[in-house]
């Protein structure tokens, strides 16, 4: 099944920070990465939309983005699409976990909370404000020890971003323009993503014609259900392969029914076989 959306970005390191500035209206179409996002918006007029939750943003809000999770910003005339966006490795993430912290908390806490904004007040002349900075110089700064500097610079922005999402004064936007019921709908497809799940199904145990559901999932999401579903379950295949279960016990895990037509999917979606994970 072909994908309506793609994969991009690359990371070929721990984590890579970029200042992007937009002068006229782009329009950028749905889209996942294998990596962590974490985007600060600094200016604009824009809405953002993750996994059918939409978001109206304002100055200094923090998106999380979850590796997988299929997003797009929507632009709102000829605005000023100004923010720092950072790329992190999962596993680089998940090596800096202990009995008593975790540095991927915000973004575990941002999605159990059905959430990916936060708003900080004040951010802009906060702590986190003046790290984010120098983290960003850093990529342009040649001192002495620098890339180890850069490094410590990058954990204490993700302590700091930690805390403030723990903060009882910190609240994860909830009051997002989303269609309900689409939500529900990708909620329980995550939910049962190695389950048999058909357009007829779905539309009885939500209550809604076949025709609204698929128009309606479109319309909402820009992809199909069936993308929609093929996309995460490769994700998933991925993930298991990596730790180690068997390709084909993935395969068939993962609610594939055919290893020929999972193989070449796979392929297609991240570029080589299953067999050749360990490569990318």
């Amino acid at each position: 099944m072909k994908p309506e959306y793609e994969q991009t970005g690359y990371l070929h390191e721990n984590f890579k920070i970029f200042h992007i500035r937009d002068q006229k209206s782009i329009d950028i179409p749905f889209h996942y990465h294998d990596f962590h996002k974490i985007l600060i918006c600094l200016d604009g007029n824009l809405s953002y939309c993750v996994e059918g939750r939409t978001y109206q943003l304002c100055k200094n809000d923090i998106v999380f983005i979850p590796a997988g999770e299929v997003h797009r910003p929507i632009i709102a005339g000829d605005h000023i699409y100004d923010r720092i966006i950072v790329y992190i490795s999962k596993d680089y993430l998940n090596s800096y976990q202990g009995e008593d912290y975790h540095l991927g908390y915000c973004l575990k806490q941002a999605h159990e909370k059905q959430s990916h904004v936060l708003r900080i007040p004040a951010l802009g002349s906060g702590k986190i404000h003046g790290i984010m900075k120098e983290l960003e110089e850093s990529f342009e700064a040649d001192e002495y020890a620098n890339e180890f500097y850069r490094n410590i610079l990058f954990l204490e922005f993700m302590i700091h971003l930690n805390r403030a999402a723990i903060h009882n004064d910190i609240l994860y936007l909830t009051d997002s323009s989303s269609n309900e019921k689409v939500v529900e709908i990708i909620d329980y497809l995550n939910q049962h993503l190695t389950e048999e799940i058909s357009i007829d199904s779905l539309a009885s145990r939500f209550f809604i014609s076949r025709y609204y559901l698929m128009h309606t999932f479109k319309e909402e999401t820009g992809y199909t259900i069936g993308n929609y579903l093929s996309t995460k379950r490769l994700l998933l295949a991925k993930e298991l392969i990596t730790s180690g279960m068997n390709i084909t016990e993935a395969c068939f895990t993962c609610g594939f029914h055919n290893y020929s037509t999972f193989s070449r999917a796979y392929k297609k979606a991240f570029g080589v076989s299953p067999g050749n994970t360990s490569l990318l």
